[in-house]
């Protein structure tokens, strides 16, 4: 019944466009947030990201990724765009010393793509080096939990689900960057609320 329904064209589309709506709804209250002053984002990190973004959306075309690709061109149009305004409102230089070993980790994901007619080496690399800098995130998260805009993590990964569910098959190359984005967004929301708790217990003993 399930594997019927996950068939369906018009499902696919719908679960498609409402990823797309959702990762949308994801970046509205960050970049509010940017423009009011509240956050700014770090230049190098979300110049590394869109990089990183770009490819994983270009070995997402390349592998025949159909209705999922709303969510991955709204991500990386989504990350361009906090970039853009980083330039502005952003901390930090543009690239750090160890982010030129990250691009030259994704040079390397290229090279293999095209020695070997397959999107999987750089699908591959990108995650890989997306999810290490994730758990940085989460480590700052939990840290500082208030430094981080809850709903755009919520919104992500609830896109997320309405994209795995909008490959419509289990291929593991065309579920792989949603999977991720499901587990890395899942990872920071946890680590945020996990962040509150803990001050809060921090501030019931100070009071005591």
């Amino acid at each position: 019944m399930l594997e019927s329904i996950f068939q369906d064209g018009k499902v696919l589309q719908m679960l498609g466009i409402a990823s797309a709506v959702l990762s949308i709804c994801a970046f509205v209250p960050y970049i509010r947030d940017i423009l009011k002053g509240r956050t700014q984002p770090q230049r190098a990190s979300w110049l590394i990201w869109s990089v990183l973004g770009s490819i994983a959306l270009a070995s997402q075309i390349y592998e025949g990724a159909t209705q999922s690709l709303w969510f991955a061109a709204i991500q990386v149009g989504g990350t361009i765009a906090v970039l853009l305004l980083a330039i502005t409102f952003g901390a930090g230089r543009f690239l750090l010393r160890g982010d030129i070993y990250v691009l030259m980790a994704a040079a390397l994901g290229l090279v293999l793509w095209m020695l070997t007619d397959t999107a999987v080496y750089a699908l591959s690399i990108t995650i890989t080096i997306s999810l290490l800098g994730g758990v940085m995130t989460c480590k700052k998260a939990y840290r500082d939990p208030n430094s981080e805009t809850l709903s755009k993590w919520v919104w992500a990964f609830f896109a997320s689900v309405c994209a795995i569910g909008a490959v419509g098959q289990f291929d593991p190359v065309l579920m792989a960057y949603p999977a991720y984005v499901f587990i890395l967004n899942g990872a920071i929301v946890s680590s945020i609320h996990l962040g509150r708790a803990r001050q809060m217990r921090v501030g019931v003993i100070a009071a005591e």
